[in-house]
């Protein structure tokens, strides 16, 4: 009987033995293992230096005070910060457009009467943009793209009323908006019996336009000496490409690196310490928004932290879609030789097309800082009038600012401060030679 069956079993045992292999196979080929759940790693945020607010990349350079008998006038930030700390304070209402071809004519005679105060702006500042800082209201709904690069106020001797000029000189255009103070006499208090007190200035250029008002007095000014201090190029690389890992390195000269993605570029001179970065698909020929423009690059710059030193904005062309931040040192722009003191944006179509920017930092100063009275501002007009280098109806402005000298050999950065004059849209130094030596020294 049991003969009989053996091969029954044979059969059954090896069907078994077939199906728990397909099963166990099947296991091994679905088999997941239970992992615990892990989130998605952060983005890292790399930040250079710092981010900064919109009324530090924003500021006046200057404050001229027009009174009855007499001009004054700063150049001192920190005089300049009270007065805008003051401004924030007032109500500025009912923002009209007073005229649309407010020529330079027009706007001497405005800075031309008395009873009046003025801040310098170095570029044409977007009214939206700097509608953050004052208290405007109502400026993003009711008012059209606008700008201005003067901002005069107008008070009433008996203190009645208040007005404020937002003045376009690139547009020549004219807004005027009305002005409330919390208390009219101490409005005059803490500004205009303030201002009285501060340097005496003088007219230039009172038979002519533009309205040019420089120190009447020896201008005292600081001379430093910085160590240069370099922040690596890699982390910068780590900042802006979108993945650090894919960046490919190499020599491409002497004093040139590359680096590379494929979708961007980032050049590096290491002998001016600059960087070019680019983006070349990003690339945009339409005009841009100024506000919007001028809104994106300071974001740009805010979300690496690329604020390695004191930088201001400057100028801005739509057309373009270029925007300058200029270094700053004490108040005063800084202009240098072979060594760039500027930071460039191309924006692109919705991010950046070109970024370029020192990587150099300015290290803390030289404990030997020597203080310098520079020749007033009236006498460095008057040679500038009977230079035959120069026809100073083509002058704009004349202001002080730092002439930096790059000692690459021993890595340092040397201020000196400088006469400077604008024409034709340029900066220049006044030239040593036409001074003749009339920097004068104090120990």
């Amino acid at each position: 009987m049991g003969l009989k069956y053996i091969e029954t079993v044979k059969s059954v045992v090896l069907l078994l033995l077939v199906t728990l292999s397909i099963v166990f196979t099947f296991s091994i080929w679905t088999y997941t293992p239970l992992y615990e759940t892990t989130e998605d790693l952060p983005t890292v945020d790399i930040s250079i230096a710092k981010s900064v607010e919109i009324a530090e990349i924003i500021k006046p350079y200057k404050i001229i005070f027009n009174y009855k008998e007499q001009l004054t006038g700063t150049l001192n930030p920190t005089d300049i910060d009270y007065v805008m700390n003051e401004l924030k304070r007032w109500r500025i209402s009912e923002l009209t457009l007073m005229d649309n071809n407010f020529d330079e004519e027009k706007l001497d005679e405005l800075m031309r009467k008395p009873n009046q105060f003025t801040l310098y702006f170095h570029g044409e500042v977007p009214l939206p943009v700097y509608s953050t800082v004052l208290n405007i209201e109502g400026v993003k709904m009711d008012v059209p793209e606008t700008s201005f690069d003067r901002l005069v106020v107008d008070w009433n001797p008996a203190g009645v009323s208040m007005k404020i000029n937002f003045v376009s000189r690139a547009n020549h255009v004219l807004y005027s908006a009305k002005v409330k103070v919390d208390d009219n006499q101490s409005f005059h208090r803490s500004i205009l019996t303030w201002g009285r007190g501060l340097g005496q200035y003088a007219d230039v250029n009172s038979d002519n336009s533009p309205f040019i008002a420089v120190s009447a007095e020896p201008v005292e000014t600081i001379r430093n000496m910085y160590s240069q201090r370099e922040i690596s190029p890699s982390r910068f690389r780590d900042a802006l490409f979108s993945d650090p890992n894919a960046v490919r390195r190499s020599q491409s000269g002497l004093n040139k690196e590359e680096y590379q993605d494929d979708h961007a570029l980032m050049n590096i001179d290491t002998e001016k310490k600059m960087l070019k970065y680019v983006v070349p698909a990003a690339e945009s020929q339409e005009p841009a928004i100024p506000s919007e423009l001028l809104s994106n690059t300071l974001d740009f710059v805010n979300e690496h932290g690329g604020w390695t030193d004191e930088f201001r904005y400057t100028s801005m062309n739509p057309k373009s879609r270029y925007v300058k931040f200029q270094l700053f040192l004490h108040g005063l722009p800084v202009y240098g030789d072979i060594t760039p003191t500027e930071m460039l944006q191309v924006w692109g179509n919705n991010r950046i097309f070109s970024y370029t920017r020192p990587y150099y930092t300015l290290d803390l100063p030289f404990p030997e800082t020597d203080i310098e009275l520079l020749q007033p501002g009236v006498e460095i007009a008057e040679m500038l009038k009977n230079s035959e280098a120069l026809d100073f109806n083509e002058v704009d402005e004349l202001t002080l600012g730092y002439f930096m000298r790059h000692d690459i050999e021993r890595r340092l950065f040397i201020m000196e401060p400088s006469w400077f004059y604008l024409t034709k849209g340029k900066w220049i130094r006044v030239s040593p030679e036409l001074l003749g030596g009339g920097v004068i020294g104090l120990e």
